[in-house]
This record gives C-alpha cells, structure tokens and sequence, in this order.
C-alpha cells in the first residue's frame, strides 16, 4: 500500500484512476494473465480501497460533471494464492441478465438493459444474485459482453467508463473505520447519459495509416 499510495503522488501518476498491484512477477503486457495474479490473491475485505474527491484527469469523463475532481482506487493482489479461478459461468439465471461472456479466469462480464434504463442493475445483482456470482471475484456490467473477446476491447470499454466512487458495488461493512467489501465487486462500465458520445474514425483515414504505418518510424 505504501508504494501504491507513493505512485499516486508521483507528478502526473496522480492522475491514476484505478491502480493495480501486485508481488508476482508478470508480464503486463499481457493484462489478462495480470488480472488473473491479482484476483486469485485478492480479498475484498482487505485489498480494495477507494478514494474519494481527488484530482482527476481533465480528459476523464466519468466524474458526473466535474472537471479535475473525481475518485481513485488502489486493488492489490498480494502473497500466496487464496482461491481457484473460475473460467465458465455455471450460476444459472440472473434476473435482468442478458448475456454472460468470461474475459479470464475470475472475471465474468455481464449485460443487461442500458444505464438509462436500469440504472440500479449493479445493485440489484449485489442484493439478489450473490450465489450466482459467489465464485466470481470481479464482476463488470456493460453494455455489449462482445468486448471480452480481446484484450484492447475490455480495456479501453471497462476502465474508462467507471468512477470508482460512483460506480462500484459490493457488500460491505465498517470495521475500524475501513469499508470491508465482501463477496462480487460489481463494476458498472455501461456508457452513461453524461458521457461523451463514443469517437469511431473514418475508414478512408485507417484505410490511410494501415497502409503507410511503415512510413511513419513509430
């Protein structure tokens, strides 16, 4: 935590808006094998921590309206691991579900209706849907559980669409002043009424750049 809480007051690393960290030597290119470390390690009760009202990137959109103000949070995964993974979704029927998809082993992605519609969905599945999900330690609720096939997907659509103090969910209760999460962290990732709509770029421009991508010495 001490290193966790020296990144986040390091120049523009403040600007971090959901830190991972880890003791496992681990290729972090490849996010998915990161992710599965740190959630087999991962106990809520101990290694979730969020902070709310603090700086936050100017091109972040999440913080409901405001500029620079928003939420971090610091998830480590530390020490021997505390639970087998899970990789197939077996819990059955969940009310106002759509669809499931697995990203990696621990992390199921779900669907419902959009934000708009069902604004509650993430803690109707903390309230109602603890035994479906009780094997899963990270739950993120989106829009379209398409974005698990690929890496690049899952990530620029989950962590850039979520406050941390707005957004997620989970049983808790306060011990010595600690908020201890217990069971499924629900991550709310669906695109809200406050966001931007999303940018999609013209073919005729990646037509352009795939093709003259040697040219530009990246």
């Amino acid at each position: 935590m001490a290193h966790a809480f020296r990144i986040m007051g390091e120049g523009q690393l403040t600007l971090t808006k959901f830190l991972m960290v880890s003791d496992v030597d681990v290729d972090l290119s490849n996010f998915a094998q990161f992710f599965e470390n740190i959630l087999e390690r991962f106990r809520p009760e101990r290694d979730l921590l969020i902070i709310n009202d603090t700086s936050m990137d100017t091109l972040d959109y999440t913080a409901r309206g405001k500029i620079n103000k928003g939420s971090k949070a610091i998830m480590t995964g530390l020490g021997e691991p505390v639970r087998p993974l899970v990789r197939t979704y077996q819990g059955g029927h969940m009310d106002r579900i759509q669809q499931t998809a697995v990203y990696c082993g621990g992390c199921l992605v779900v669907s419902g209706q959009s934000y708009e519609a069902d604004p509650e969905l993430p803690l109707h599945l903390v309230q109602n849907c603890q035994k479906q999900l009780a094997e899963w330690p990270v739950v993120f609720v989106v829009d379209d559980v398409a974005i698990a096939q690929t890496q690049a997907a899952f990530l620029w659509t989950t962590f850039t669409r979520f406050d941390p103090a707005s957004d997620i969910y989970a049983d808790a209760e306060i011990i010595r002043n600690k908020i201890a999460y217990r069971g499924p962290v629900i991550i709310d990732a669906r695109m809200k009424p406050m966001y931007p709509a999303e940018l999609f770029p013209r073919e005729d421009i990646v037509e352009l750049v795939d093709r003259r991508w040697k040219e530009y010495s990246i």
